[in-house]
């Protein structure tokens, strides 16, 4: 094969890996630390590419200042970490709460890699999940210094290998909301319709991805499209929950579509009306299309996060909109669906190529409905794209009646 040739691939790298843990162990180099212990399933992912399922049994992992990368783990995921982990081992215990308890087997495992006494951590022991109970590592006697902003500022500048997985998820969460619209219909219900587009999307995305495909979640598999339960008047309930609504004429529709890929989200919001719209409901629309198209505009490098949440507000107050006002305009979006930093005026954080948001300000309307669309961006050096990208206008999102 030429040296020029390159397989298409989805997914990261174990040079990436190796990447991610050399960033971080400077980190810790820095400032003075023994070694570092991620109890947190998305830090683990991120840093080892090992998605697994978090129970009451402790799960880590663990670099010392060498640099020797080990992932703890309960006996049951021994072969799965061994397999599918990029570390340079995996150490285990027998199970929780058993006769030794995991957090005395993991301070053995920190002896041996020579961390005795100054640990960064995501957290200062497992957290008390599903029963667990266990002793922090402060009280295994460990001075705790809190890497998680650390982690979390790098989480917000997303690779191109990252950047690929979301566009993949962007295209699948389309096929997904295509479907739902498509057979959306008066009488049926959500759970229906739902579930039904988010099958058929699931099984297309399978067969065209083949062995490229993991989900590499524990949220959901594919890809989906759904309304959980923003129908009729619980639309103006932004995070409603599904039940089992059937559809009305005259109906506001919020939805929701996606797909993870290796354990990365988009996120597809679109508002659809069932019928001939009413002015209200068109006005509502309309100002809620302005507020997003005003936010897309404001988003580039050396923006703050809060200037574009003071900009939208801004449009509210103008139109006086405030009452219809509930949440902030957007927030960013990777391995988790909500991540740091948020389109609010309270986040001053400087806006980075590489960092990718939702962009969503809606309007929520008592005895009316909810007005949302929300949409994935890639900020890049001259601006944000797009990557989200299903019809946005009214006329588009009419559901015959």
């Amino acid at each position: 094969m030429s040296d020029s040739v390159r397989l298409t691939t989805l997914g990261i790298s174990p040079a990436e890996f190796q990447s991610r843990a050399q960033t971080l162990l400077s980190y810790i180099r820095k400032h003075d630390l023994a070694g570092v212990v991620l109890f947190d399933r998305d830090h683990v992912l991120y840093f080892t590419g090992f998605a697994f399922i978090p129970t009451e049994r402790p799960l880590a992992f663990i670099m010392n200042k060498e640099g020797k990368r080990i992932l703890f783990v309960p006996r049951l995921e021994l072969e799965h970490a061994q397999s599918r982990a990029a570390v340079d081992a995996v150490e285990y215990y027998a199970e929780y709460p058993s006769v030794s308890h995991p957090l005395q087997v993991l301070r053995d495992v920190l002896v041996k890699l020579n961390i005795t006494h100054s640990v960064g951590a995501d957290h200062d022991g497992y957290p008390w999940i599903f029963g667990y109970r266990g002793p922090s590592l402060s009280e295994l006697g460990y001075k705790v210094m809190r890497v998680i902003s650390f982690i979390e500022d790098m989480m917000m500048i997303k690779s191109p290998a990252e950047l690929a997985l979301l566009r993949e998820s962007a295209k699948w969460g389309n096929l997904a909301h295509r479907l739902l619209q498509q057979y959306t219909r008066v009488g049926a219900s959500e759970t229906e319709i739902s579930f039904r587009a988010s099958h058929e999307a699931t099984l297309v995305m399978l067969e065209t991805l083949g062995s490229l495909y993991a989900a590499q979640s524990v949220e959901s598999y594919g890809a989906s499209a759904g309304y959980r339960g923003q129908i009729g008047r619980n639309a103006a309930i932004p995070h409603a929950l599904a039940n089992n609504i059937r559809f009305q004429a005259g109906d506001v529709l919020v939805t929701g579509a996606g797909a993870i890929v290796w354990g990365y989200h988009s996120e597809l919001e679109r508002t659809m009306i069932v019928g001939k719209p009413s002015d209200e409901q068109r006005r509502f629309f309309d100002h809620m299309l302005a507020l997003q198209d005003l936010a897309l505009r404001q988003i580039r490098p050396g923006v703050r996060c809060s200037d574009i949440d003071r900009a939208v507000r801004a449009y509210y107050e103008a139109h006086d909109l405030m009452p219809y006002w509930k949440h902030h305009v957007g927030h960013a979006i990777g391995l988790r669906y909500h991540e740091a930093p948020f389109l609010d005026i309270g986040d001053d954080t400087e806006i980075r190529p590489g960092m990718v948001f939702t962009v969503e300000p809606g309007l929520y309307v008592p005895n009316l409905g909810g007005f949302r669309h929300s949409d994935t961006v890639i900020v890049h050096e001259d601006g944000c794209e797009v990557i989200t990208y299903y019809p946005r206008d009214l006329e588009s999102l009419i559901i015959p009646a």
